[in-house]
């Protein structure tokens, strides 16, 4: 599949059919505020449904309750392994390069604006974050586990959002596309795989090709569930990265909307580290992982730890080698990496399970206009010329 700006610009006119529709029909019929009554009470899958669920919502539930007819559990299961051996590495790269290549977009930054507002990042990141835990669990995709209602109810506050975007005439639709188009929606999963990848590599993680390909195949699937239309999704990690190369520069630039978020997200973490020694590492490490002009878009800082911090890769990759090299030191570190995720969303989430709602208006007040083996080491896919 060759990606181009023409065919790109095609995926900004389609949102999620199936989703689209079932909040449509919510709306129109009422019934919005009886679906997030009831559906705070389904969080696991195979749960039955409670009685008086609008019938549209059930059918909705219904389709969707299964992951796609064409997932290879052997990768997802090399997905988990590879999730367990780098967790704490996995959870630094969505919070240090991720959001804030999402934040890098100006159009995403505005929709960010719109649903959690410009002062509760924490929302946005432990929402992520439990997202991505119930995904890498064993039972992922099994009965009682979290993940399958989670991803339902994402796909409908996504068309949820389209929905109000649309009828409340607070989207350029000719000039941007579909809010939550099918392009964003291939970019979001860039960010969660590829990219994440990539900061990982930059930060000296030792991935095998095997590992590297199984985490980015996990993500298909979720974007599957997600609904994107998987004719159009990249299917390997290199048509991952000339997507993602031309999906960002398409669109990448600074916003005010995007400092915004960025300052909150380091004032997030800053608040998180205990001591304030520390906090200039936050800004610096973001800096290191989205280079020096996105942080400038983002007005991230310099800081006296901006040298320092490219260091990282040489004293991680001494953990790597001890991981590599000794069964009880890879026991340990990982065994680390897991309470030091765990703490982190416990921070983020103060205790408490995050629920996903349809929400019934947007914000008023802004107007939007291992196992697996280590050898044979992944390296990312070389950059891709864009434009042509």
């Amino acid at each position: 599949m060759v990606y181009t700006e023409q065919s790109l610009q095609a995926l900004r006119q389609a949102g999620d059919e199936l989703a689209d529709a079932t909040v449509a029909t919510l709306f129109e019929r009422g019934e919005v505020g009886t679906f997030n009554t009831l559906m705070r009470y389904v969080s696991t899958a195979g749960q039955e449904l409670p009685d008086g669920l609008p019938e549209v919502a059930r059918a909705y539930l219904d389709e969707t309750s299964a992951p796609p007819s064409w997932v290879d559990w052997d990768e997802m299961e090399k997905a988990r392994l590879f999730f367990i051996d780098n967790n704490v590495h996995i959870s630094t790269a969505l919070s240090f390069a991720s959001m804030p290549a999402c934040y890098v977009l100006p159009h995403v930054a505005k929709l960010l604006s719109t649903t959690h507002g410009l002062s509760y990042p924490s929302k946005r990141m432990a929402e992520t974050g439990q997202f991505t835990v119930y995904l890498m669990r064993p039972d992922a995709f099994e009965a009682g586990s979290r993940f399958i209602p989670a991803a339902q109810k994402v796909r409908l506050l996504h068309a949820s959002i389209r929905h109000h975007l649309r009828r409340e005439n607070r989207w350029d639709t000719e000039k941007l596309g579909t809010p939550i188009c099918q392009e964003d929606m291939i970019g979001g999963q860039m960010m969660f795989s590829i990219q994440v990848l990539d900061a990982l590599h930059r930060l000296g993680i030792h991935m095998s090709d095997e590992g590297a390909e199984s985490y980015f195949y996990a993500w298909r699937v979720v974007g599957a569930m997600l609904g994107i239309d998987q004719a159009h999704a990249p299917q390997d990690l290199d048509q991952a990265r000339q997507f993602s190369d031309l999906y960002m520069t398409r669109h990448m630039g600074p916003s005010e909307e995007g400092a915004h978020l960025t300052r909150q997200l380091i004032d997030l973490f800053e608040e998180v580290v205990p001591g304030s020694l520390f906090d200039p590492l936050v800004s610096a490490l973001i800096r290191y992982l989205i280079g020096d002009t996105c942080a400038d878009w983002l007005q991230v800082p310099r800081t006296r730890w901006d040298t320092a911090v490219k260091a990282a890769p040489a004293l991680l990759g001494i953990l790597e080698t001890i991981e590599d090299n000794s069964p009880l030191g890879a026991w340990a570190l990982d065994r680390l990496g897991h309470l030091t995720t765990v703490f982190e969303l416990s921070s983020l989430t103060r205790g408490r399970v995050m629920h996903y709602a349809i929400p019934e208006h947007l914000r008023k007040e802004y107007d939007v206009s291992s196992t697996i083996p280590r050898t044979r080491r992944w390296t990312p896919p070389g950059p891709t010329v864009v434009g042509h």
